[in-house]
């Protein structure tokens, strides 16, 4: 029973990355907005109704992952060295959350520049992301208050969350509008983030 069980469980993974894969591929040939989810579901050869099992909505194909990612974060934060200083946590989350899109097995690596130019191209992706930001923003800045009791209040640490995110986002979107390449782009978040870190550990 055992490896029927992980049998279909394996079967499952695989539809879910091609459906993934396909939806990603069709997305950037044809644009989100004019791609279908039976279009997609036929490039996989699976009817709109299997896809369904899988995903709520075609944009929920390239939030897969999103909230796994935020926990991976806090539990960054809750595991963090007691002596770390926050000008060195910072870039290790951002370091650690590029590292978690590279190592997502959802999605083939060729296929990651794609994403990201449709996340940020995208207006209804644009805004869905926008949304996820902000929905889990207030519970990232109650971690990052528990990880520095002493240092950071709830409201400083919104405002350290929302600097954050809002400057790695920005600068990736700029990086991205000016054709710069997946590197660049990774390189200017980083460096928004070292920013950010100047503002809030005068220590530097």
């Amino acid at each position: 029973m055992s490896a029927e069980v992980g049998l279909r469980e394996r079967k499952k993974v695989r539809t879910r990355r091609a459906l993934v894969e396909a939806a990603i591929r069709l997305f950037d040939e044809k644009g989100f907005e004019r791609t279908t989810v039976d279009e997609i579901a036929a490039a996989v050869e699976v009817s709109a109704r299997t896809f369904f099992t899988y995903f709520g909505s075609k944009e929920d194909v390239l939030f897969l992952q999103a909230e796994d990612r935020v926990e991976q974060l806090i539990e960054a934060l809750a595991d963090r060295r007691p002596d770390e200083p926050l000008g060195e946590l910072l870039p290790r989350l951002f370091d650690l959350l590029v590292q978690g899109f590279a190592d997502d097995d959802e999605l083939d690596i060729a296929l990651s520049t794609a994403r990201a130019r449709l996340l940020f191209s995208e207006p209804a992706l644009r805004a869905r992301g926008m949304s996820l930001m902000f929905d889990r923003q207030p519970r990232f800045a109650e971690a990052l208050h528990r990880a520095y009791p002493d240092q950071l209040d709830l409201i400083s640490a919104a405002a350290v969350v929302g600097g954050f995110w809002g400057a790695t986002g920005v600068a990736g979107l700029v990086a991205q509008e000016r054709g710069d390449s997946p590197e660049e782009i990774l390189a200017a978040g980083r460096r928004a983030v070292e920013v950010i870190v100047r503002g809030v550990d005068p220590t530097g």
